[in-house]
């Protein structure tokens, strides 16, 4: 074979290995080819040549689902890490040219308190604009256990948590910062005009508040748990500005992330003294696989953004 022919088998392989694991992960063609920048058509056929030069099939396909095989489960973790090892590769050689380059995927809540993280992105594509970034928010995955879930399965690289007591095993959590949950109110709640406020204050109140599986909705959780303190949640919201809304409309009251409600005549935040409400964000990654040269280099920015405050 020449070599013409041999890196033409290479770059086939990889991409064998490329359209199987976006599969395997998107449990669709359609999304894998989108997200390969792809016809679907490539997809499938390239999948079937897989299949073929194995001798079995990876995929169960239905008509309403794609699904992995017994085979195709056993296969996937190895085919991730031979796409590691490629990538790791290339950022060897790329470091060695002077530049970091590639693809980081990043997993993040739908606040992250103080932390501003569009500009916090900005300033590190500013510094390293041949790194890609692609961003998928908690909405899409089902609060911080599916981000982690996404990171164990190699969906993202790093993922800005919020996982109250002991880490998961899949994943390394570097704590960042804690902001502390404040009372949100109408501004004629009898509570509006108290300094403080405690637990029991609140029993038999409507609460809106995030689903669970959510950071602050544990650590709120887990507050009337240890009073022993039944709580009523009647709206669930995935976003902050949507919980203000809420109790700005007389629907409910929350425990909202300190500085969420700023300069709001409609509205007053008490903070709550008898419990522990801090909620903590930190940044996850995977323990499962090495992170990439793109991946420790964000680490180590986000590690000194907040050592130095700039």
């Amino acid at each position: 074979m020449t070599s013409i022919g041999v890196r033409y088998k290479r770059e086939m392989e990889l991409r064998q290995l490329e359209c199987f694991v976006a599969v395997a992960e998107e449990r669709s063609f359609t999304r894998a080819a989108a997200r390969l920048h792809l016809v679907q058509s490539t997809v499938s056929a390239t999948i079937a040549a897989l299949e073929s030069e194995l001798a079995v099939p990876l995929l169960v396909r239905t008509t309403r689902k794609v699904a992995l095989s017994d085979a195709g489960f056993e296969f996937l973790p190895k085919a991730r890490a031979a796409l590691d090892a490629v990538r790791d590769a290339r950022d060897a050689v790329h470091a060695v040219q002077g530049g970091l380059r590639g693809t980081l995927r990043i997993g993040t809540m739908s606040s992250l308190g103080p932390l501003d993280l569009p500009a916090l992105l900005g300033r590190f594509h500013r510094d390293h604009p041949g790194i890609s970034l692609r961003l998928v928010t908690v909405a899409s995955c089902g609060g911080s256990p599916g981000l982690i879930t996404a990171l164990a399965e190699g969906r993202l690289d790093l993922a800005f948590v919020s996982i109250p007591g002991p880490p998961p095993a899949a994943a390394r959590l570097r704590h960042l910062i804690s902001t502390p949950l404040d009372l949100v109110v109408p501004q004629e709640h009898p509570l509006a005009g108290r300094d403080t406020a405690t637990l029991s204050d609140l029993a038999d109140e409507p609460f809106v508040d995030f689903p669970s599986g959510y950071g602050n909705r544990a650590v709120t959780d887990r507050a009337f748990a240890a009073a022993g303190l039944r709580r009523h949640v009647t709206i669930e919201i995935n976003d902050i500005t949507a919980g203000v809304d809420f109790v700005r409309h007389r629907l409910g009251l929350a425990l909202l992330p300190r500085g969420a409600v700023t300069h709001d005549h409609d509205l007053a935040t008490v903070p709550i003294t008898d419990a522990d409400l801090d909620w903590p964000v930190s940044l996850a990654s995977p323990t499962g696989r090495n992170p990439s040269v793109a991946a420790r280099a964000f680490e180590q920015f986000v590690e000194d953004h907040l050592a130095t405050g700039t």
